[in-house]
């Protein structure tokens, strides 16, 4: 059995990334709440 997280930089970005946040209803429903609460960090960087 091999490791299950392999990291990447672009893979994360583009899967949890703000661009890709804005681009459903749900991922901006996200970025509102994360805003309203006063995170630091609205998506990954």
């Amino acid at each position: 059995m091999s490791t299950t997280y392999k990291p990447k930089k672009r893979k994360r970005a583009r899967t949890h990334g703000f661009l890709s946040r804005q681009k459903t209803a749900t991922g901006k429903r996200t970025i509102r709440a994360r805003r309203r609460k006063g995170r630091a960090r609205l998506s990954t960087v």
